[in-house]
Formats: C-alpha cells, structure tokens, sequence
C-alpha cells in the first residue's frame, strides 16, 4: 500500500436546512479535488505495467517543474 492510500477518509458534506442543491455541488467539489474522477478514469480499463511507469514518470516530472515554479516565484518575492 502507498502512502496516499493509507490516508484515505470518507468524504462529508453536512445539508443545512433544505440546501441539498449546495450541499451537491459542494460534495462533487471535494471529490475533483480529491482526485476521485481522475482515478475512476484510470481505472476504467487495465493498463499495462510500462504504460503506468511512464505515466507516473510523466507526473513525477510535473510535479517537479511546478515545485520548481512555486520555489522560483517565492525567491523572486524575498528580492523585491
């Protein structure tokens, strides 16, 4: 098991009142950004052990570069 595996918890949404419409759209929001829809997607169809260790290359490098992006943008904020 993966370290992001074993952080998984239920995702809640409290309704207040008769605001079950929010309460919706409030819930489909946590679940994009939990990554939920993504997974499905992948999971949908098998995918071939050298297929998977390229895309996971390929978000590795992606999360390298936008690190690199946030580092670069607060060093540039410390010289002004």
């Amino acid at each position: 098991m993966s370290q992001n595996e074993l952080n998984l918890r239920p995702l809640e949404v409290i309704v207040d009142g008769d605001n079950v419409e929010r309460a919706i759209k409030i819930l489909k929001r946590q679940v994009a950004h939990e990554g939920v829809y993504k997974e499905l997607k992948r999971r949908r169809f098998y995918e071939k052990p050298s297929v998977k260790r390229k895309r996971k290359q390929r978000e590795a490098e992606r999360r390298r570069r936008k690190e690199r992006r946030r580092a670069m943008r607060a060093r540039n904020r410390r010289k002004r």
